[in-house]
This record gives structure tokens, C-alpha cells and sequence, in this order.
């Protein structure tokens, strides 16, 4: 299997295709406007302590001086035995920093209007499988409580404490259930390496502020990307390029070498029709090769995924042609769960099949074509009406979200009214306004498509309105209405 990486970058946008056998899987998108500071580690220093708040302001270089409260210090508490429970206090603010004091902090949560940035001194660094803890209270390897197999968790504790130190510890993710030693070996040297260079920063005297940045989305693909058998990534931004050479060379030196910097004539996203893939991925109609098509709706509780046979009838009977279907559906969900990046439950409507073994590998195909994703799936059996339940994690926001917003014409409906309501609707408040107000004729500004129909397919219907009200009624075109928008002017 060839697969490879395809990075595109602008100053305001950059956007990483995954390629498996020329074929979009994966599409990652980061908007420079959008981006926060949360997870980025500085060199603060205290500037003011505020023991009534228990918290201290700290400059960490931002506009606004950034907030530490004292139970985001560590270590941070005290265990004092009471009864048969232990309970932890938090020490005064005063005993733990003083003021002119350089500190290593990291931001928990973004400036807000006139807050500043939110920062602990308990330092994490993720990477794909593992979150590094570095600290002495930390030398120890943790797991996700969503990881439900003792006997995985048992596998992964002693995979990765083989790289727990006196110093750091470990957390091991939910991602990480299922993933290999050699995995986890790469992204526990990956941690550890990362820690040394920041801790290097941290020392120099003339350290600027900022001493860790959350790696830019090129870097992140690479990072989370590092256990997967990558053959080529193209970047064509030659300063992008050049960012990636330095940080492979000094991280992930095995990578090095598969970076190339593309210098095509056609744009880097018109190979392999990965500019079209991404815009069929936001639409609502799947085609499938055979003539049925998915149709995928997202809300904001569920997805819903309906099977349709469409044009393929088959060669034999109708329970062959609705068996092929959904088999071939299961391949294409699998895909478009991954690039459209669609979490949380997932409701399937495969067409109705009468036998139990033709249900059976429908499923199987399905947990087959789902064994790819990196994003963590479960897969309920059919329901009494047929339906599949299924989940899948949510990784980030789903590409429809990152692209699109909110239709201003139905306001997220899906649906604006048609002509022919709109047209009832004008005739209405003519009769409405006539009855409460004077005036000389009546003036409709509307859409092109409404003022077209009341001019024409309704004319009959308005000119019983004018004869009613005894007003003559002029239709204009308004170019900027959408086609639920119209007003009725007196005249």
C-alpha cells in the first residue's frame, strides 16, 4: 500500500491530504485565525501575588498578564490523614512562588475579552499514544479509563514503563489501545527528546517568553503520523519545507528523508483530485460505484446514514442487488466517517435484507473497513428495525464544520420555503394591511424567482387580490433577497 502525505499551505491556511493508493482518506485543516495558545509552555515571571485570591498575575510576554492560581502550582498539595480518608489541601501562594520568581507555565485556556491567559506549572506534552508528565510526582505510567481490556492495559503499562524515568512519567491514550511496541517506543523517544530541547530553552538567559509553542498543523501530522508507513511527503511551501527538515532532523530523523518539496506546475491538491474529493465530502450524496448512493446527514445530536439502491438492480434477484449494495456502502461509510471526520453516534439504515448470513458479513465488512481508522470505533448489531448504532471518537471538528457555516437563507433547516408559499404568504399581508391601513396602491418588493411567479403563474391569484382590496398592486424584483424575503410597501 503506497500512501503519502500532501501539504498545502498559505499564510492564513494550511491543509495536510492523507493518500492511501491515490485515494483521499484523511484531510487536516488549521486556520492561522483560529489558532489559540493553549498547550504552549513559557518562561514566565511573577509580577504580582494575590493571597486573598490565592493565585499570582505572571508575565508571560501577552498583552495581558496571565493568571496562576495557587492549585495549578506543583507540586501543589499536602496530604494530611483525617479519618480513614486522605485529604489534600493547597498550600498558601506565598510559600509556593514569590514575586520576580521565573517559572516554566503552560497555558490551560485562552485569553477571553479582558481575562488573560489561564496557566499551570504542571507540565504535559501529547503526542499520538502518550502524554509525557515530567516531575518526580509523576514517575509512573497511567492509562485511559476508555480503554476497557485489563489485559491492554496491562500490555501498554508494561510497554511504557520501560521508558519511565525518576524524572517523567507517563499517560498512556485511548488511541494508543491495539498499537505496537515499536509504536510506542517512537513516540516515548519522540516525548523525551522534545522535554530535553525544551529544558534547554528554559535555561538560557536570555530565554525569550515563549519557549514552547503547540506544534503547527504540519508538524502534528508528522508527529501523529510517525508509527504509520508513510513513503512520500510533499509540502509545497519552500519555508514549510525547510521548518520540517530541522524539526525531522532533530526529532524524527527516520522521516527526513520522505520529505520533498513540490514545485509542480498544477496546484499540489489537483493530484490525485484531491481539491474535487474534498468538496464532494461536504456534500450530502455519496455515489457508489455500482449506482446506489449513501445519503449522510449531520445533526447536532447524531449522523444518520441512509443506503439507497438507486440505479443498480442487479443480475440476479433483489435480495443479491440489496446484499451488494450494502456491502459496498460499508467500504465507502468507512471512508467518509475518516474524511469528513464524523464522531459520536452514528446511525446506519442499511436497505432491509431478509437473510441473517447476508446481515452477518455486512457487519463483518463494515468492522473490516473500519480497522484503518485511527479514531476509536464501536459497532452495535442490527436493531429490531434494522438500523446499525454505531460510535466513533471524536478527534477534532469535522471538516463540514471547519468549511461551512450556518446557511443565512434557512438558518441551518436544510429547507427555505418554496415560491408558492412565499406567494400565498405576500398575498396574505396585502389582505392584512389593507384591512388596517389606507393607501393609494401597494408596492411587493420580492426575490427574482417570487416576483416572476406572482407576475406569472400566480398573476391570476394576485389579480383577485386587487380586485378585493381595490389596489392596484406592483411587483418588484429585489436581486439581494433570498427567496423567503420580501416586503409589502404602501403607497
Amino acid at each position: 500500500m503506497s500512501v503519502e502525505l500532501l501539504m498545502n499551505v498559505t499564510p492564513s491556511e494550511t491543509r495536510v491530504a492523507y493518500i492511501e493508493n491515490g485515494v483521499l482518506q484523511e484531510i487536516h485543516v488549521d486556520r492561522e485565525s483560529k489558532r489559540g495558545i493553549v498547550g504552549n509552555i513559557y518562561k514566565g515571571k511573577i509580577i504580582r501575588i494575590l493571597p486573598g485570591m490565592q493565585a499570582a498575575f505572571v508575565d508571560i510576554g501577552l498583552d495581558k498578564a496571565a493568571f496562576l492560581h495557587a492549585s495549578d502550582i506543583m507540586p501543589h498539595t499536602e496530604c494530611v490523614s483525617d479519618t480513614e480518608q486522605e485529604q489534600f489541601q493547597v498550600k498558601d501562594i506565598s510559600e509556593l512562588v514569590r514575586q520576580g520568581q521565573d517559572l516554566m507555565v503552560q497555558v490551560v485556556k485562552d485569553p477571553l475579552g479582558t481575562k488573560g491567559a489561564r496557566l499551570t506549572t504542571d507540565i504535559t506534552l501529547p503526542s499520538r499514544y502518550l502524554v509525557l508528565m515530567p516531575g518526580s510526582n509523576s514517575a509512573h505510567v497511567a492509562t485511559s479509563q476508555r480503554i476497557e481490556s485489563e489485559q491492554e492495559r496491562e500490555r501498554l503499562k508494561n510497554i511504557v514503563g520501560q521508558y519511565v524515568t525518576t524524572e517523567a512519567g507517563f499517560i498512556v491514550r485511548t488511541a494508543a489501545e491495539g498499537a505496537s511496541a515499536h509504536e510506542l517506543e517512537q513516540d516515548a523517544n519522540f516525548l523525551k527528546r522534545l522535554w530535553t530541547k525544551i529544558q534547554e530553552r528554559m535555561a538560557r538567559p536570555a530565554s525569550k517568553n515563549l519557549v514552547y509553542g503547540e506544534l503547527a498543523l504540519s508538524q502534528r501530522v508528522l508527529r501523529d503520523f510517525v508509527g504509520d508507513p508513510i513513503d512520500r511527503i510533499l509540502v509545497d511551501s519552500k519555508l514549510t519545507y525547510d521548518l520540517l527538515i530541522e524539526f525531522t532532523h532533530e526529532f524524527m530523523p527516520e522521516v527526513t528523508n520522505k520529505l520533498s518539496h513540490y514545485r509542480g506546475n498544477i496546484p499540489i491538491f489537483d493530484l490525485y483530485d484531491t481539491e474535487n474529493e474534498i468538496q464532494r465530502a461536504l456534500e450530502r450524496k455519496v455515489k457508489l460505484k455500482s449506482g446506489g448512493y449513501l445519503i449522510i446527514d449531520q445533526t447536532e445530536a447524531m449522523t444518520t446514514i441512509d443506503i439507497n439502491t438507486g440505479a443498480f438492480v442487479g443480475h440476479r434477484d433483489l435480495e443479491e442487488t440489496i446484499f451488494n449494495t450494502n456491502i459496498e456502502a460499508t467500504i465507502a461509510i468507512a471512508r467518509q466517517l475518516r474524511l469528513r471526520n464524523l464522531g459520536g453516534i452514528i446511525i446506519i439504515d442499511f436497505i432491509d435484507m431478509q437473510e441473517d448470513l447476508h446481515r452477518e458479513r455486512v457487519l463483518q465488512s463494515l468492522h473490516d473497513s473500519l480497522s484503518k481508522d485511527r479514531a476509536r470505533t464501536t459497532v452495535n448489531l442490527f436493531s429490531s428495525l434494522g438500523l446499525v448504532e454505531m460510535t466513533r471518537k471524536r478527534t477534532r471538528e469535522s471538516i463540514g464544520h471547519i468549511l461551512c457555516e450556518e446557511c443565512p437563507a434557512c438558518k441551518g433547516r436544510g429547507m427555505v420555503k418554496s415560491v408558492e408559499t412565499v406567494c400565498n404568504e405576500i398575498l396574505r399581508d396585502i389582505v392584512r394591511v389593507y384591512k388596517a391601513h389606507h393607501s393609494e396602491y401597494f408596492l411587493v418588493y420580492a426575490s427574482t424567482a417570487v416576483a416572476n411567479a406572482l407576475t406569472n403563474d400566480e398573476s391570476h391569484a394576485l389579480a383577485e387580490v386587487e380586485v378585493f382590496v381595490g389596489k392596484r398592486v406592483e411587483v418588484k424584483v429585489e436581486p439581494l433577497y433570498i427567496q423567503e424575503q420580501y416586503d409589502v410597501v404602501l403607497m
